[in-house]
């Protein structure tokens, strides 16, 4: 079948299509779908791409950039400087143990000394692309495995420039065509080589500061989006393109452009116009690298090949694990840490490449090593399934198998059971004041290091997804009364409660709302008991900055409460209209304003001066209502 490119792209979108969902369906990551509905539409199954897919792969690529440029934009540069003892701890540590390791293994077998050497430094690197898009997934940036993770896919992509000026040193002379990676850092004399990452963090700075933000003002004036969007690209692929031509990495420059503009008023707005470009080129990245796979090459040696896999993976696993017990993190953490970082990168594809054309892999080795590569990053999903569902569990204290009981201390009196799903910033409050009024509760939660902290602090905890109807039984909905839902994700939340409504129509359901839409949906659903996480902050602020400009703390304190009161009975009002026409909307929206203002005004003209902890007269709660 003739191949162009414009097929291929349609090809490689129609198979991602297909398959993410059946593999989302099956319970397996989104990668797995991705790389092998490339593997089916590829040369060597169905063989609908032709056999050359290299530059929907260059192309692709740039789903990863894009990917870094919006993690920097989440990390302010402040946050960055104080993650700089960490990505040279666990970054260098990392690449020169897996180096060192890996370089002697390939001598004991009886490579030679520079093929050993270039072959080790391109397996050092870890696939930024799987780790983060699995960090991502998970929601585990902010745990210390997907801290540390990061810290060390940074140092690697930072790795990348010294070994593309080392290939040539090794090589004993620099490539012989004009190729990809002939930049303008091998033009500078080689001591100073080493300055490019310096200089390129220097370019940045400036441009971020004098460039970048003064230029997407000037666009922002003219008012058109699609002038915003063609902005965003053109940022991230000029930085990545510049980046390249001084030596670094295009990955590194995006994510440190990220960085200078995360404090920029722009910062959301570039987040919602790369987002889906980003995960586009994402998922056409990962389908290039399943149909790359080079069966053939597979089939002719498949004992070496699958051997060298083996030992890539044990190393890296052994080293990575090894760093992350120095550096005190848990076996969990240390455990998912390990699996995450332990295949090959794309950046390999990349650097071998480079090593052929300075001849020092032959043609066939650099066939064999591309096929390796690919191969650890179609692993690298299961692994990570067969640690989240076999081997963590094993080391952490999970949810009780449901013919266990809980055994809730009593306290001379019967107490209701309750289970608390989620115990970060939200939950923890809920969980605290409970328990510092001698309630004991049942706690869910998906972090394993916050696990471990609660369990110490005497916490009724377990580690498990409430997302699952098995878990929730296994902690006891059947019997359970009430049930708090904190977590930070509304959707889990919502689908959560859709469950117990279905199922356990008994259990009381008390759920967390980011904002008046989730409350909206909620209500809808049938769950009465909802609370706003800003409601009750937001007015405690209005009645503070009344107090301040000199009106008496009690007044302040009772308009307060009636605002609540009122805020609280208009979103019950227009969750009930949500579904009627907008014209409706808008109306019932502009009538409940109406009201708070009247009551306020009424409160405010009207208040008799009574003690605040008096109580409203019947005339006034009647008036009240009469506006509602």
């Amino acid at each position: 079948m003739e191949s162009t490119l414009a097929i291929n792209t349609l090809l490689f979108l129609g198979v991602a299509i297909i398959m993410v969902p059946l593999a989302k369906k099956l319970g397996l990551s989104s990668v797995i779908g991705y790389i092998f509905g490339g593997i089916l539409i590829g040369p060597y199954v169905l063989k609908l791409t032709g056999n050359d897919v290299s530059d929907i792969m260059h192309a692709s690529e740039f789903g990863v950039i894009m990917l870094l440029f919006l993690v920097g934009l989440e990390l302010e540069p402040r946050k960055f400087w104080e993650m700089r003892k960490k990505i040279l701890g666990l970054g260098l540590t990392q690449m020169v143990l897996t180096i060192v390791i890996l370089f002697l293994i390939f001598i004991w077998v009886g490579w030679e000394v520079d093929k050993a050497f270039a072959i080790a430094m391109c397996f050092a690197l870890s696939s930024t692309a799987i780790v983060l898009q699995t960090l991502q997934e998970k929601n585990n940036f902010k745990s210390l495995a997907g801290e540390a993770s990061f810290s060390t896919l940074l140092f690697q992509d930072i790795a990348v420039i010294p070994i593309l000026a080392v290939l040539p040193l090794i090589a004993n002379h620099k490539a012989t065509n004009n190729n990809e990676v002939q930049v303008l850092i091998q033009k500078l004399p080689e001591w100073l080589q080493a300055g490019t990452v310096i200089f390129g963090v220097a370019i940045l700075i400036l441009l971020g500061k004098y460039v970048f933000v003064p230029f997407l003002r000037y666009v922002s004036k003219s008012g058109m989006n699609e002038l915003l969007t063609a902005s965003s690209l053109f940022l991230v692929i000029g930085v990545s393109e510049l980046m390249v031509s001084i030596g670094l990495s295009p990955a590194l420059g995006a994510f440190l452009a990220g960085v200078m503009l995360a404090n920029s008023e722009f910062k959301h707005e570039l987040e919602a116009q790369i987002n889906p470009f980003k995960g586009l080129l994402l998922a056409v990245f990962f389908v290039s690298v399943g149909s790359t796979i080079n069966f053939n090459i597979i089939l002719e040696d498949t004992a070496f090949i699958l051997s060298t896999v083996v030992i890539v993976l044990i190393v890296k696993f052994v080293v990575l694990f090894s760093i992350a017990r120095f550096f005190k993190m848990n076996t969990p953490q240390g455990l998912f840490y390990a699996f995450a970082l332990s295949q090959v990168g794309e950046f390999a594809f990349v650097l071998i490449n480079y090593a052929s054309d300075l001849y020092l892999v032959d043609p066939k080795l650099n066939a064999q090593m591309m096929a390796v590569t690919a191969i650890t990053m179609c692993i690298t999903p299961f692994l990570l399934i067969i640690n989240d569902k076999i081997i963590t569990p094993r080391f952490i204290k999970e949810v009780p198998k449901e013919d266990e009981e809980f055994d809730i201390h009593e306290n001379n009196i019967a107490q209701k059971k309750i289970i608390i799903v989620g115990f970060g910033h939200f939950g923890s409050t809920v969980g605290r004041l409970l328990k510092a009024n001698k309630t004991m509760a049942t706690v869910l939660d998906r972090d394993s290091d916050r696990v471990k902290l609660l369990r110490n602090y005497g916490f009724k905890v377990y580690y498990g997804d409430a997302t699952k109807i098995p878990t929730l039984r296994a902690a006891g909905i059947e019997n359970a009364e009430i049930l708090v839902l904190c977590l930070d994700a509304p959707e889990d939340n919502k689908f959560i409660a859709d469950v117990v409504l279905e199922h356990y129509p008994h259990v009381k359901i008390f759920v967390r709302a980011k904002n008046r839409i989730d409350a909206y949906n909620f209500l809808n659903s049938g769950v009465k008991n909802i609370y706003r996480e800003t409601l009750g902050t937001a007015v405690d602020m209005a009645v503070d900055v009344l107090h301040e400009t000199g009106m008496r703390k009690y007044a302040a304190r009772r308009l307060g409460q009636r605002f609540m009161a009122i805020d609280k009975a208009s979103i019950r009002k227009l969750s009930k209209s949500r579904e009627d026409e907008d014209d409706l909307l808008l109306f019932t929206t502009k009538e409940i304003l109406q009201k708070e203002e009247d009551l306020l005004a009424y409160d405010n003209l009207n208040f008799d001066g009574k003690d605040w902890e008096g109580s409203a007269s019947v005339e006034e709660d009647e008036e009240e209502e009469s506006l509602l």
